[in-house]
């Protein structure tokens, strides 16, 4: 089988590490717009297991037809793409009618159109199918089906620096060279009902096994997750993020001030975002090192009734840096998630059309495949059950 994966990035060589030491995988193709992003995907890569199987390719998005035309050449692709860059590829899959995995989701305004699209292409098209959102939806809809009634479903995901520097203890570790921050309010369920409640509110105080104490605030309850069957009763839902205590505070502060706005302003009679004024002052701080580490924190709670009593399920996982790998935990969790699920898609374990959630297409074996190869990778989940 032959992958092309779409960014050289964070996340774009960990992918192809993944597929290269797959014997039926016959050709992995990195394609990037930024030669020195492919130089550097190239030389991470060099004289890995596998490695006679890579290239690289120049690729710019935005010109669709040359991108179509590149992707009609491959059996899946794998889209590991700063969020703004997604629906181009989406888009390109599915006028090339080509399977396509994304780590992420395309922005909530691009998405009617590509549904519009994915209606008549045979394309299977799978959005969010990384670490969060997807290994945290797969996992809570596994603990929700094993619960007759469903009450609460509390999710907890976040990648954290080894070692937290000022100022904000936080190191980019997904999407490019702009930090994972939001203004809108955040989806919660409430009551049954979907509900808006400030982002970064809800701080709590969370301790994980060998990390110690770290905080989580209110992050956005992914809305979809209502329309699944198992969670047609849920009455109360958060997804929140993790950081080292402190963060949602300093955060709170830029959203106060409008810092974290896209909408441009005019200084000196030039127009410029605060937020991506703030990403490029902030980025020198926040930027993975060479000498840096990461570590990924993730816990999913559901509760509710079981054989008639009440029962609480967890599925909790704690990734570290790979140092033999040379691989952030970020990127392991992530883009061998979204790998494992293209080879799956290209060798046919998976069908299907359309755009899709993970949490709708990976189920029963699939969802075991999946968890257990991710555990011969060395990213494990641990599931306790406890009564009420």
């Amino acid at each position: 089988m032959k992958l092309l994966i779409l960014g050289s990035g964070l996340m774009g060589p960990a992918a192809a590490l993944n597929a290269m030491a797959d014997s039926a995988v016959t050709q992995v193709i990195l394609a990037d717009m930024s030669q020195s992003q492919l130089e550097t995907g190239i030389k991470q890569l060099a004289g890995k297991p596998g490695s006679q199987k890579l290239g690289v390719v120049r690729l710019d998005l935005s010109n669709q037809p040359t991108a179509v035309q590149l992707m009609t050449n491959f059996d899946v692709i794998v889209a590991a793409l700063p969020r703004m860059a997604s629906a181009l590829a989406v888009q390109a899959a599915l006028e090339a009618g080509k399977p396509l995995v994304d780590l992420t989701i395309p922005a909530d305004t691009a998405l009617p159109e590509l549904r519009k699209l994915a209606e008549s292409s045979p394309a299977l098209v799978i959005i969010g199918c990384g670490l969060e959102p997807g290994l945290t939806e797969l996992l809570a809809c596994h603990l929700a089906e094993k619960l007759d009634r469903v009450d609460e479903l509390h999710i907890k995901c976040g990648g954290i620096p080894a070692e937290p520097t000022p100022p904000l203890g936080y190191k980019i570790v997904f999407g490019g060279t702009r930090l994972p921050l939001r203004e809108e309010d955040a989806w919660v369920v409430e009551n049954g009902q979907l509900t808006k409640e400030a982002r970064y509110s809800g701080v709590e105080l969370v301790t994980f096994p060998g990390v110690g104490e770290c905080e989580a605030f209110t992050e956005s309850f992914m809305p979809w997750l209502l329309g699944l069957p198992m969670l047609q009763n849920l009455r109360r839902g958060t997804q929140k993020t993790v950081r080292w205590p402190g963060y949602a505070a300093k955060i709170t502060v830029l959203k106060e001030l409008g810092l974290l706005s896209d909408t441009p302003i005019t200084v000196d009679g030039a127009q410029i975002s605060p937020k991506r004024l703030v990403d490029t002052v902030l980025y020198p701080y926040v930027k993975m090192e060479k000498d840096d580490q990461d570590l990924t924190v993730f816990r999913v709670e559901a509760v509710g009734e079981r054989e008639g009593k009440p029962c609480r399920l967890q599925a909790e996982m704690v990734d570290r840096y790979n140092t033999k790998q040379g691989l952030t935990s970020m990127a392991r969790t992530t883009a061998f998630t979204g790998s494992i699920v293209a080879r799956m898609i290209a060798c046919g374990e998976l069908t299907g059309r359309g755009l899709q959630h993970p949490e709708r297409i990976i189920t029963g074996p699939h969802f075991e495949r999946l968890v257990n190869e991710l555990k011969t990778l060395g990213i494990t989940f641990e599931l306790t059950n406890h009564w009420l």
